[in-house]
């Protein structure tokens, strides 16, 4: 789920009505502030957690600042994510994160590097309130791209990305990802599942990586879906069930939320 950048963010009542529809263990969201002024200083993935009552969550900023108007790069002093266990000394930033109500074990962050080049892209003119929002053509340059994985104490590590909008640059950052996720997956012995927005149109990260999409439907926009940009990936979860959970308009993003149960078919 995206978190669009609307002047005060969703308001509270909204936020934990979204929360309680989506009704997951485990929450990765991307496009989230962190402490930036244009959403009144809040800790956005600090206020799902408390939503869905998760045991652990993490923000990993991709850039410091707010992305399109005034922003740097991380630099050595800065924090790679900040958690409920490791509060660092992170300024007002943005980026994606991960809440779960499964026990996480480990953390980690990797950079995926950006596109040196930028692309026109039609974006909405305001905030999702109503059925159809008005839509305008901008010159967007790319910003640092991230993924966060959340080892879990129940076998599975997830892995949370919002990839370049750029063609050929996200699928490039796919790939380096997914060979990332294997290597997690040899250390920890967990079952890697990557998901986010991947900015490829349906089936090209499926094919780009040879690993299965789990949910195929379309996701963006959340007033009218037309293409699916948000994925669920897996490699092998051979001896699970996996069900599709279906949607739900959650009216605090642009995107629509992918869901999925996973049960163990052989003990």
């Amino acid at each position: 789920m995206e978190i669009p950048p609307n002047p005060a963010g969703p308001s509270a009542p909204a936020l934990q009505r979204a929360i309680a529809e989506i009704a997951s263990d485990v929450i990765a969201v991307q496009e989230v502030d962190y402490l930036l002024p244009r959403t009144n200083g809040i800790n956005q993935i600090g206020e799902i957690a408390t939503a869905m009552s998760a045991t652990d969550w993490a923000f990993a900023p991709s850039v410091i600042g707010t992305p399109g108007e005034k922003w740097r790069k991380l630099n050595d002093r800065d924090p790679n994510y900040v958690s409920n266990n490791s509060i660092g000394d992170l300024a007002e930033s943005y980026g994606i994160a991960i809440a779960s109500n499964i026990p996480v074990i480990k953390w980690q962050r990797l950079d995926l590097g950006r596109s040196v080049i930028g692309m026109p892209l039609v974006v909405p003119a305001e905030s999702e309130t109503g059925s159809r929002p008005k839509i305008r053509a901008i010159y967007v340059r790319d910003e640092p791209r991230v993924a966060l994985a959340a080892t879990l104490q129940n076998g599975f590590t997830v892995i949370n990305t919002h990839l370049s909008f750029v063609p050929g640059v996200n699928l490039n950052q796919l790939n380096k990802l997914k060979r990332w996720a294997q290597q997690i997956a040899r250390e920890t012995n967990t079952i890697p599942i990557i998901l986010g927005d991947l900015n490829l149109p349906k089936g090209i990260p499926a094919l780009g990586s040879k690993w299965k999409s789990l949910v195929n439907q379309n996701t963006y926009p959340s007033w009218g879906a037309k293409i699916q940009f948000d994925y669920i990936l897996a490699d092998d979860l051979s001896g699970y069930q996996v069900t599709d959970r279906k949607t739900v308009k959650t009216g605090v993003s642009d995107h629509l939320p992918l869901r999925i149960e996973l049960v163990r078919t052989n003990k």
